[in-house]
């Protein structure tokens, strides 16, 4: 499948020929392939922008991941100790030990900047952090966002014009080379996707742009 552009990092499972594995998934800065195993299934948790792992930092995550060995289907190995599996079911338990447990932490410091009220501090030391707390600048990630957006809209059968205009764009050629890059697909593959191999899971952001 096409890996589309994405700011969050993730822990993926995932289960092919009886053999359960998993891995830290670093942001995509920009669509890549991905192979699939048939009949492999998988499970992930995406995490939110600030938030990391302070014994993984980020920064060597992007556009890469981490494997998570000896891990089977009943158990995990994570800085030291045995964690079951998640699923559907105990996922937010899960994330909610790991945050008891010091393995994830969030540098206040993001969402301040994501909800528009960033800390009295220098500008220098604003991006220093976003970028160690991220791995992206703001700027990558304000247009990762804004691609899926625009993806997004035009597969509801949005106009591309109209998506130029509703979401800043200089012009449809701004757009097309924007889509290519975090998404993978042209306006027109995505408006009519038959035939074209699958795209990651493609969501409207919901969290806000950073300014």
């Amino acid at each position: 499948m096409t890996s589309i552009a994405t700011s969050h990092w993730e822990l993926v499972f995932w289960e092919h020929e009886g053999r359960v594995q998993a891995a830290v998934l670093g942001p995509e800065p920009r669509a890549c392939p991905a192979p699939v195993p048939q009949d492999a299934t998988f499970f992930g948790i995406s995490f939110a922008l600030g938030t990391s792992m302070p014994h993984v930092p980020i920064g060597r995550l992007v556009g890469g991941s981490a494997e998570i060995p000896d891990v089977t289907r009943r158990s995990v190995w994570l800085k030291g100790s045995s964690w079951h599996v998640p699923d559907y079911d105990n996922a937010e338990a899960f994330v909610r030990r790991m945050t008891r447990e010091g393995i994830v932490d969030c540098d206040p410091v993001v969402p301040a900047v994501l909800g528009g009220t960033p800390p009295d501090v220098s500008e220098r030391t604003l991006q220093r952090r976003f970028v160690a707390a991220t791995g992206l600048t703001q700027g990558a990630i304000r247009q990762i966002h804004r691609a899926r957006e625009a993806a997004v809209l035009i597969q509801d059968g949005v106009p591309a014009q109209d998506v130029v205009h509703r979401l800043g764009y200089f012009d449809q050629p701004h757009l097309a080379r924007s889509l290519t890059r975090f998404i993978g697909r042209t306006a027109t593959e995505l408006s009519t996707p038959d035939g074209v191999e699958p795209l990651s899971l493609l969501y409207k952001p919901s969290s806000p742009l950073p300014a």
